[in-house]
């Protein structure tokens, strides 16, 4: 069985590489779930529908007016391009190509550590999975 270790993966938002300031990233996905039980029955009758998804991701703050962490995620409500590449760069290695809504953004200052950062974002459309060439 293969592995891959995490320190590999790479961010990119809007074209922007934040791997280097990203600690966690978290793909999560879903779908609803349609009771289409009838009269009559004992057991529950259910259907797949619509997919969902989460992106969750954190790390140290990256203090660039411009390119920071800041500059690139503290736009909450925006759509943005997310490419996530979880065994890292590189040709014929996995890579997750997606829109996301940038749902919430948080900054956290502790008084004994750097200052961090989360980003939860929903995904708007398709999770397209190719492999980098």
């Amino acid at each position: 069985m293969a592995s891959s270790h995490g320190k590999l993966t790479v961010i990119k938002i809007a074209t922007k590489d934040i791997s280097l300031w990203t600690k966690t990233s978290t793909l999560e996905r879903g779908a609803a779930v349609h009771n289409i039980t009838g009269y009559g029955v004992d057991d529950e009758n259910n259907v797949g529908g619509l997919k969902t998804g989460k992106f969750t991701m954190g790390g140290w703050y990256d203090a660039s007016l411009t390119t920071g962490t800041a500059a690139v995620l503290d736009t909450p409500g925006a759509t943005v391009a997310v490419i996530r590449q979880p065994e890292g760069a590189g040709t014929g290695k996995p890579q997750q190509s997606f829109n996301a809504v940038i749902e919430k953004y948080t900054e956290t200052s502790p008084h004994d550590e750097i200052v961090s950062w989360s980003c939860d974002m929903t995904v708007a459309g398709a999770i397209v999975r190719t492999t980098q060439v």
